[in-house]
């Protein structure tokens, strides 16, 4: 079956549904038309298609591809904003990192000479005063310092380890495991889970063995 078909004239105006052929005008006054043209729905849709899809390609992208375009640019904005955020972050870090590394570096000198003044305060008589004032100042450094996450290395009758322990001599011992940190000549710290110094040491070996 045919399907139902609009007569657009020339001039531009749909004439009066029709199934072809002259008007119900023409045939009575026997004049003539304008000539026209006669198509389907289905026609008109196709040649309107057609017409808008020509003038959005001669036009640029269309609005979902701009859109699309858009959205790309927002992802990808975002993603090197966060990678930003991230890398100011990780930078600030290392720097305060460093600062304090730098700092506690530079007042264990000061413990270790705190430490010397206490022993000697220790040995000598009549310096109780002397001593408890150098015990005094030593525990304060230390707990300000451990705030920062300063804290000494245990190596007094520890296995040796090198990776914490730095040996300087070797002493015949009978009473200990070979290996064994007998003395501690200067004290090794760590800074976080990082060794800022190892502890400087003697260790034991077998008796007769050189």
């Amino acid at each position: 079956m045919e399907g139902k078909k609009r007569k657009i004239n020339i001039e531009g105006e749909d004439s009066e549904e029709t199934r072809g052929g002259a008007s119900e005008e023409g045939r009575e006054t026997g004049g003539e038309e304008a000539p026209g043209w006669d198509f389907s729905e289905e026609e008109l849709a196709g040649a309107e298609a057609a017409a808008a899809e020509a003038e959005e390609k001669a036009g640029g992208p269309s609005a979902e591809e701009r859109l699309g375009e858009l959205n790309e640019k927002y992802v990808r904005l975002y993603a090197e904003f966060e990678n930003y955020k991230k890398k100011s972050a990780k930078d600030k870090e290392e720097l305060a990192r460093y600062v304090r590394e730098e700092l506690v570096y530079d007042l264990m000198p000061s413990l270790d000479h705190l430490e010397i003044a206490l022993q000697h305060a220790i040995e000598q008589e009549n310096s109780a005063g002397l001593k408890e004032g150098v015990e005094m100042t030593l525990r304060e450094l230390y707990r300000t310092l451990e705030k920062y996450g300063l804290k000494p290395i245990e190596a007094l009758g520890q296995p040796f380890d090198p990776e914490y322990h730095h040996a300087i001599s070797q002493v015949e011992r009978d009473d200990v495991q070979e290996g064994t940190v007998v003395e501690v000549f200067r004290k090794g710290y760590m800074l976080g889970d990082k060794v800022l110094r190892a502890a400087m040491v003697s260790v034991s070996r077998r008796p007769g063995e050189h």
